[in-house]
């Protein structure tokens, strides 16, 4: 079995109901095949926090792939996959009024990780049904472009981001399962066709 690590977010700001945590609770009862063994773990909107958690999940889990999934409050209805992580300009207060020293998430780290999916593929593969998806190389510099940087580069790579919109009446949790799902069992494809 393949072991695969995802992740959400905890509430922020107006956000009582975090929509990527709801999606992955989804995914994780939907599941991802017999061959996944699939793991979650929400994450504090805190900077220094979700590192250590992200630190820990490659260190204790060692998951083939880690997917971490973050609300875009920007979105309306878009799904964005995120291709790099970024390492420096995290001026941002995160949930507990903090943000990185420097606005720099790994003082000795490269400028910006690219991850080994490749999301332009996957974009151009995949369509869900009621939502767009988009491709982005810009993760936001907030704490989903800080986690996902600190998870490429302590999964060398082998780590997804994928931006889900706010929930509302079209965008329930469980359809926002239903698309993690679609989107994931592709990502897993290109991961199997790279050790194959």
């Amino acid at each position: 079995k393949h072991l695969s690590f995802f992740s959400g977010f905890g509430p922020f700001r107006q956000y009582l109901v975090n929509s990527s945590w709801e999606a992955v609770k989804e995914l994780s009862k939907r599941g991802l095949g017999e061959n996944v063994d699939l793991h979650i773990m929400q994450l504090p909107v805190v900077y220094q926090k979700a590192k250590e958690q992200v630190f820990k999940i490659w260190t204790t889990f060692q998951p083939q792939l880690a997917v971490h999934v973050g609300l875009a409050s920007s979105a309306k209805a878009l799904i964005i996959l995120e291709q790099c992580g970024k390492n420096k300009g995290y001026q941002e207060m995160d949930a507990c009024g903090f943000h990185p020293e420097g606005g720099c998430c790994l003082l000795d780290g490269p400028e910006k990780i690219e991850s080994t999916i490749n999301m332009k593929t996957l974009w151009k593969n995949i369509s869900v049904e009621g939502i767009d998806i988009i491709f982005s190389r810009d993760a936001g510099r907030y704490v989903c472009d800080y986690t996902y940087y600190a998870s490429l580069y302590y999964g060398n790579g082998r780590a997804a981001f994928i931006h889900v919109p706010p929930l509302s009446k079209a965008v329930t949790a469980d359809f926002l399962g239903k698309a993690l799902q679609t989107i994931i069992l592709e990502m897993l494809k290109q991961c199997g066709e790279e050790s194959e």
